[in-house]
């Protein structure tokens, strides 16, 4: 008797599933990712073997490039109460819009008396705005109540004290660095990281 032959049937299987699964991890990772924050001004950081993570929150960073300081605080609430503190410092009150553009500025390098010009700039702008960055003098050194008031707000809103990082051009003159280490000194700040790009290790 001849064998009777079974027809093959090709197998199908059903993707949907395994596509919504794959658009939902792919949509919490966009949503949860922090992308890196553009510079203010080019800062060729210097290289370094070791490599310790830094924090993504509880953090300040000190920007430094072209003799320029610029000041970023991670945290909305942090940065609205940090700028209510330095406006009183200098008799300065800011709007509700102000301070909704304010808390969204990663970083920000401007003098206190140009900070409301900066704020009222829309996002193109504020991109082409020469920045001067923000004073580390002797006699207006307003970096100083900058990192004052940024530990106080952290201190205050989380219960923490502020995690520093200073991030500064490899070419940069000592003289800035110099005043930044100094300010932080004198608000008994020994200790904080200087931001590196890795580099393997010598030979």
């Amino acid at each position: 008797m001849p064998r009777v032959k079974i027809a093959r049937k090709s197998t199908v299987t059903d993707m949907t599933a395994m596509c919504d699964v794959a658009f939902l991890l792919l949509t919490f990772f966009i949503m949860t990712a922090k992308f890196k924050q553009e510079d203010p001004v080019p800062i060729a950081i210097p290289a370094y073997s070791n490599t310790v993570v830094l924090p993504e929150d509880n953090i300040a960073t000190l920007s430094i490039g072209k003799d320029k300081v610029f000041f970023g605080v991670e945290g909305v609430t942090i940065r609205a109460l940090m700028l209510d503190e330095v406006g009183k410092i200098y008799s300065t009150t800011f709007t509700p819009q102000e301070k909704k553009v304010f808390v969204t500025l990663p970083t920000f390098g401007v003098p206190i008396n140009q900070l409301k010009q900066y704020l009222a700039l829309d996002p193109d702008q504020m991109k082409k705005y020469p920045q001067p960055g923000i004073p580390t003098d002797s006699v207006t050194n307003q970096l100083f109540n900058w990192i004052r008031e940024a530990r106080k707000a952290d201190k205050a809103l989380n219960n923490k004290a502020l995690y520093i990082t200073i991030k500064c051009d490899s070419k940069e003159a000592y003289p800035t660095v110099g005043r930044v280490i100094a300010i932080l000194q004198k608000q008994k700040v020994n200790k904080f990281s200087l931001v590196t790009a890795t580099k393997t290790a010598a030979q």
